[in-house]
């Protein structure tokens, strides 16, 4: 029986095969899944239902399995219908659920058309499509060494 938080067979069976460097895209319910992703990257849908399940839940499962050196947000648009005048407020979710599962890292926003090539890359392994229905919520991991 697994002792860390995340029991998605799917999901630890990829993470288990990628390595250091490897990226791990949390994505929200608005992401291009579909299109927006690097060239090996495998996609696996948490949306059940609108807002479940979130990408905050997601990135708790996660971070509870393996090791992390980056962790990146999409940043949001300051102009136009999407726009935003301050962070997300899930950004500050993310920030206690990295400070919980002990990640001394910093949120570490992209610009949008960035991101999206942040992702695209040959060290994509896996994106989780969830149901979160925040704007600009999507989360880009880099996988880290194991230390113990």
């Amino acid at each position: 029986m697994l002792k860390h938080q995340l029991i998605h067979p799917e999901i630890n069976a990829i993470l288990a095969a990628g390595g250091h460097h490897g990226k791990v895209l949390i994505a929200d319910g608005n992401y291009p899944a579909s299109s927006k992703r690097g060239p090996h990257a495998r996609l696996v849908h948490l949306n059940l239902m609108p807002g479940v399940v979130t990408c905050n839940q997601v990135l708790q499962a996660v971070l509870s399995a393996l090791p992390v050196e980056g962790v990146n947000t999409m940043m949001y648009e300051t102009t136009g219908q999407y726009a935003l005048t301050e962070d997300p407020p899930v950004w500050s979710d993310y920030r206690q659920t990295m400070q919980e599962a002990g990640v001394e890292l910093e949120l570490e926003p992209i610009e949008k058309w960035a991101f999206y090539d942040a992702v695209a890359t040959p060290d994509h392994i896996l994106t989780i499509q969830t149901a979160d229905q925040q704007r600009f919520a999507n989360v880009l991991l880099t996988i880290g060494v194991r230390m113990d």
